[in-house]
């Protein structure tokens, strides 16, 4: 994840309680050239995360039986993309009190529970970054 923010100069907020340990060797490992280059945050809650929005930002929520398709969102650069755990996803309150942004990327095999978190999120990324022209594209 620290290396796809990197890349796309997006701000990544991990919001508490975490599926993992900031301090876990294959954590550090997995973005040890990146982490320097991503402009990161890190919540106590989503309480405290929803408090520092402007009034332009809009969260959407990526999440298995979202009613729409990623691509039929139109994303704005203030927008933020809101994801869960692997394991757990998403609290379901949090998506069942906002059902006009919830967001589903479609699925082709039953057989297969989910993709893993950062192609999830490079995915739905990409395409609001597509959306918005690639600025700022090297």
């Amino acid at each position: 994840m620290a290396r796809l923010c990197a890349a796309t100069r997006s701000s990544l907020h991990l919001i508490e309680p975490f599926g993992f340990k900031l301090d876990d060797t294959q954590l550090k490992r997995a973005g040890m050239d990146y982490w320097q280059h991503v402009e990161w945050h890190r919540w106590p809650s989503w309480a405290a995360f929803q408090k520092k929005l402007s009034d332009r930002a809009r969260p959407w929520f990526v999440e298995s039986k979202g009613p729409r398709l990623y691509t039929e969102a139109g994303f704005a650069p203030d927008d933020y993309l809101v994801f869960g755990r692997e394991t757990a996803g998403l609290p379901k309150k949090l998506v069942q009190e906002n059902p006009d942004r919830w967001l589903r990327i479609p699925m082709f095999n039953a057989k297969a529970r989910s993709l893993n978190l950062s192609n999830c999120v490079a995915l739905v990324l990409f395409e609001a970054l597509r959306q918005q022209g690639f600025k700022g594209e090297v």
